[in-house]
């Protein structure tokens, strides 16, 4: 048999396969669906992937550059500018990553928190102020106002428990940020 033939014959029985496969609609319809969920999947993980990682920059970021509010108030302590500028930089950089990454329908949230000190509905009404006061400042500061919204959490996720000193009180009155 010579060589012409030979690929003749392959290119038939490959073709064969191929035609047997795509004509079983059962088994067409699975492997084009598992194809598609292992794509969606691949996208799905490194999507996570990205927002994880920016999720962990923005709570180190926001720790590090927490402004104090005045007590029982919405209004921000003295010296809060560049704490707050470096912040919007922050949430500026991260917007590019996300981009970056693939990642279009986000939010960035900023949580509000307080102690456990006081009335649980004065809390939570407090720490949703506090979280619109930053929001308010990160907008002015250039972060979109479309890309970015407050909820108050009150006393419901405190980073220390129990919060039965002064120096424990401070640490759970607090904002963070998080890509929602």
């Amino acid at each position: 048999m010579n060589l012409t033939r030979m690929k003749m014959k392959w290119l038939v029985g490959t073709s064969f396969v191929a035609l047997s496969v795509l004509a079983t609609p059962a088994l067409a319809i699975d492997i084009g669906g598992l194809a598609g969920k292992v794509v969606k999947g691949a996208a799905t993980g490194a999507r996570d992937k990205v927002i994880k990682d920016i999720n962990a920059k923005l709570l180190a970021e926001g720790r590090k550059n927490q402004c104090s509010f005045k007590s029982d108030s919405d209004e921000l302590a003295a010296g809060c500018d560049a704490k707050l500028k470096s912040l919007a930089n922050t949430l500026i950089e991260m917007k590019k990553r996300l981009q970056g990454g693939g990642v279009a329908d986000f939010k960035f949230e900023v949580s509000g928190h307080t102690d456990s000190s006081g009335k649980a509905d004065h809390n939570k009404e407090l720490s949703g102020k506090r979280a619109a006061t930053i929001v308010r400042e990160l907008v002015a500061r250039g972060v979109a106002q479309h890309e970015i919204i407050s909820i108050g959490m009150g006393a419901e996720r405190p980073l220390v428990t129990p919060d039965d000193t002064p120096a424990k009180k401070a640490k759970n009155r607090r904002y963070e940020i998080q890509v929602r």
